[in-house]
């Protein structure tokens, strides 16, 4: 198992390489018609008739994300401006998180719900798993409430790959309905949204097997 998620840690290393690789790349790639992130996002929510979503700049890189409760699209600065295939996927993939919310999506209204409740459980679960182990004799459920409040967490990873998935199939095809990208440009944006979802897949993954290591020490030692 132990050898399991070493290997995960390894795949989530790759796969996160090849993401800042690729957007790398594809952020040197102009666009045809010099679209910036934010030209596109406002194109892609004002086709959908979305009109009380706000787009703003973010500091920092690969932080771009959108927010249901104050309706933002957050984009980093380098796609808030860029003007580049990269730009106009994570542009159009975080406006499709928007068309979600606006569209009462499921996956995305379950995921909101359950973010305040994972916040606070992310802050003790660590916690709880650790002296869990190392008090297991004195406080044996110590662990055991640990594993549930991670369990937790691992039900979150695999609850958000439909929402992240969803809303890149929303960008793609808005893209290419619209005539946004010419084929070469869609071509690109399509990797780097498979990269990008990549991530999340391997985290769902990784945190899986984390819970089953977890499990398969409070079985030994019962």
């Amino acid at each position: 198992m132990l050898l399991l998620i070493i290997f995960i840690g390894g795949l989530s290393w790759f796969v996160q390489y090849k993401l800042r690789s690729k957007f790398k790349e594809f952020s040197k790639m102009e666009l045809q018609n010099n679209l910036s992130g934010r030209d596109i996002a406002e194109k892609m929510l004002a086709d959908h008739r979305i009109f009380d979503v706000k787009i703003i700049s973010t500091p920092g890189q690969l932080t771009d994300h959108y927010n249901p409760l104050d309706k933002t699209v957050n984009l980093s600065q380098e796609v808030f401006e860029g003007r580049n295939i990269a730009a106009a996927a994570v542009a159009a993939h975080e406006c499709g998180h928007a068309v979600q919310h606006a569209k009462s999506y499921a996956w995305l209204n379950i995921r909101s719900q359950l973010v305040p409740t994972i916040n606070v459980i992310s802050k003790y679960a660590s916690f709880l798993l650790i002296g869990g182990i190392l008090f297991f004799k004195v406080f044996p459920y110590l662990l055991l409430i640990g594993i549930i409040l991670f369990a937790a967490n691992v039900l979150f990873s695999f609850i958000t790959l439909p929402v992240e998935f969803d809303a890149s199939n929303r960008a793609l095809v808005w893209l290419e309905t619209k005539n946004v990208l010419n084929r070469q440009e869609h071509v690109k944006a399509k990797e780097a949204l498979k990269w990008a979802a990549s991530t999340y897949v391997v985290a769902a993954v990784g945190a899986l097997a984390t819970l089953l290591y977890y499990l398969n020490i409070y079985n030994s030692r019962r």
